[in-house]
């Protein structure tokens, strides 16, 4: 298999490319540079690769949530890639590869993940290592006020991400301090969107380029208050 991924949804940067199980990986912290950064990082991996877009089986991304600028250059690069090389999407939660990269540096089976989605509020989701050894949401991803957040509290959790680092002690408090450990400055990497991707593509989940869309969670909670 051959599969390309990025993620460009929060403070990294980056592009993940996989040759027959080889990966090579490219990845800067440069948050307002995504734009201009992304293409030629992609276009140094094919290089290396000597691989060209139309070689590849699928592409993936981090499809949110996340920066509402990042998530929409993610998507924007995809689809065009894809629509241009009529290649499948892969997309991945933001959410479940931070999830992901916990396991793969810390070994953490049960992870909780938050980003800071202003407003004070966060982006939200627990997860679990399946057999698979990858990130299994448990319940739903949400949108929600910080000191609103719960969790099973039978179940030793570890948490990451920068909700935790904007909103620690509601979160902390909300939780009954049941966390063993935090990571607030990891940050997402292609690399596991990568990981995650290859195997959602083997259980057929890949999606044409034009249902490659971006989540933002708030925007899908204010159409059903809408709806209502």
């Amino acid at each position: 298999m051959k599969l390309l991924a990025i993620d460009t949804a929060t403070e990294g940067c980056s592009a993940a490319l996989s040759i027959d199980g080889k990966v090579i990986t490219r990845m800067v912290v440069e948050p307002r540079k995504h734009a201009e950064l992304i293409l030629p990082m992609l276009d140094e991996l094919l290089a290396e690769a000597e691989l060209s877009v139309s070689q590849l089986d699928a592409l993936a991304f981090g499809c949110g949530p996340g920066a509402f600028t990042g998530v929409r250059i993610a998507t924007g690069v995809i689809q065009g890639i894809a629509f241009g090389a009529d290649l499948p999407v892969v997309p991945i939660s933001t959410l479940r590869a931070l999830a992901q990269r916990v396991y793969q540096e810390f070994k953490h089976k049960n992870v909780l993940t938050a980003f800071d989605a202003r407003m004070d509020e966060v982006y939200w989701a627990a997860y679990q290592l399946a057999d698979t050894g990858l990130m299994q949401l448990q319940g739903d991803e949400a949108v929600i006020a910080p000191d609103q957040v719960s969790c099973d509290a039978s179940i030793a959790w570890v948490a990451a991400g920068s909700g935790f680092a904007a909103y620690f002690d509601d979160l902390n408090n909300a939780l009954d301090n049941n966390l063993i450990e935090t990571y607030p400055e990891l940050i997402n990497r292609a690399h596991e969107v990568l990981q995650l991707a290859e195997y959602d593509y083997s259980q057929g989940l890949a999606v044409e380029a034009e249902k490659a869309l971006p989540v933002y969670l708030r925007n899908k909670v204010a159409w059903k208050k809408t709806k209502k």
